[in-house]
């Protein structure tokens, strides 16, 4: 039986720096020659984004509300096969997950369904001793949590290292190293969190610098060592079925914002996904029978979106000819009459017959669960799944009349209808749903492909 090295980078907050050392570490194992398998716990985008050049293999999400832990356990199995060490990345602080009251969706939690251990990564900004007693609560709060070691980040000084590493021994957790603090190589970021990948310039200068920051204070082959041998069974998966039918993705710029399991779910349910450029493509690829527009940032590319009218008429003419159109967020703003951002309209497709506009503080933000008040591409009446709400844009000039067969369940039990329908076979959400969370979503969406084609053949 094959065995790997695994562990997660966990924070004691958001905003403490484990993005990058997460991906300090990615990158500097790359380099060694190690093969690096990157995940991410929780619902976020553009974390796996990075994660994936840094690492030079595809991040998966892992996410422990939206998913359960034979489906968690399940794609850790699948995507660690062939590799050396694999890398998660936290979300949030250690123990932060759905509720403030119980651990399901954080990172804590995440460790017991995989049994990895944490190195938790500590801001020790203005911190010396106090660093102890933050250190041990985290460690006796909940004890089935495996902290193997910290990593202090935004270490001052030599003297300021030193003073940790004494403060530290009064605890029973073991120091990885202290890490400097250094502006110049922190990922910034913007309204949804981090810029894209897609977005930054110099990326592996970006990464090779993140390298070279944790190769010069952390010893990775005491990590290594270190950590404890996990058995991998050998995997005997299904194959995917031979493609039935095309079904384009948007993916540029734009939009970048998939689940990379919602992609592999639809290869296996008979799908060739086809990509496409909402931005730089004329017209849509030849023989399609569906289309997926995930999200993104369509705001940042209005303009061009807005320029490219052979390619917005396409889709529309795609849509209203009947077709499967499933679009999310970002992709479903673009099928709106238009983005406005200030005093300023960009025309969309106008598939939906209501705009969207920009906002200075987010509109929406959490988990959600949704069930189909009726039939649809996606499912019949009364199938539910989970999903995820994140955008700063908000709905604007909504008629009264229009057709909804989401009923999205809120955290405070509020329920709302969402999910809206074209006359065609067209459906768009703010929500971006995990297909894993009820594998029928990805079937019966390929197989609503399908059946349109067939029809067209008759």
């Amino acid at each position: 039986m094959n065995s790997i090295k695994g562990f997660i980078v966990a924070g004691t907050h958001s905003g403490c720096g484990k993005t990058s050392v997460t991906l300090g570490l990615m990158a500097a194992f790359a380099r060694k020659g190690l093969k690096v398998q990157p995940f991410k716990v929780g619902p976020d985008f553009i974390d796996p984004g990075h994660h994936s050049r840094a690492a030079g293999k595809t991040c998966h999400n892992l996410d422990g509300w939206m998913l359960s832990g034979e489906v968690l356990r399940d794609i850790f199995s699948r995507y660690s096969q062939d590799s050396d060490v694999c890398i998660v990345e936290g979300v949030m602080g250690l123990f932060d997950g759905f509720s403030a009251l119980e651990e399901t969706g954080s990172t804590a939690h995440l460790s017991k369904e995989l049994n990895l251990p944490v190195i938790l990564v500590v801001d020790a900004r203005a911190m010396a001793r106090s660093a102890a007693a933050l250190i041990k609560g985290f460690s006796e709060f909940d004890p089935e949590t495996a902290i193997a070691g910290v990593i202090f980040n935004r270490v001052g000084s030599e003297s300021h290292a030193q003073t940790l590493q004494e403060a530290i021994s009064l605890t029973d957790i073991p120091l990885v190293g202290c890490l400097p603090k250094r502006n110049e190589i922190e990922t910034p970021s913007r309204h949804l969190g981090l810029i894209t990948a897609e977005h930054l310039e110099d990326l592996e200068g970006k990464y090779s610098a993140l390298a070279d920051w944790v190769e010069e204070h952390l010893d990775l082959d005491t990590i290594l060592e270190a950590l404890p041998d996990i058995p991998m069974p050998p995997r005997f998966d299904e194959l995917p079925m031979i493609p039935h039918t095309r079904i384009g993705i948007a993916q540029d710029e734009a939009f970048s914002f998939y689940y990379e399991e919602n992609l592999r779910m639809l290869r296996y349910a008979g799908a060739e996904l086809v990509p496409f450029s909402p931005i730089n493509d004329k017209e849509l690829p030849p023989d399609l029978s569906g289309l997926y527009l995930g999200g993104g940032y369509p705001e940042l590319s209005a303009f061009d979106l807005a320029q490219n009218t052979r390619l917005r008429r396409a889709v529309a003419e795609f849509s209203k000819s009947g077709k499967p159109v499933y679009a999310e967020c970002g992709g479903f703003m673009y099928l709106m009459e238009s983005i406005s951002k200030g005093d300023r309209v960009f025309p969309m497709c106008g598939v939906f017959p209501f705009r969207s506009t920009m906002k200075d503080r987010f509109q929406a933000l959490g988990y959600k669960e949704i069930e189909l008040s009726g039939d649809c591409i996606l499912g019949k009446a009364g199938t539910a799944a989970r999903g995820h709400e994140f955008h700063y844009s908000a709905l604007a000039d909504m008629p009264e009349d229009l057709n909804k067969c989401f009923l999205v369940h809120g955290k405070n039990g509020d329920i709302k209808a969402e999910g809206f329908l074209t006359e065609g076979n067209t459906l768009g959400s703010y929500i971006h749903l995990h297909f894993a969370s009820n594998p029928d979503l990805a079937k019966n969406f390929v197989e609503a492909c399908i059946n349109f084609s067939k029809q067209e053949k008759i």
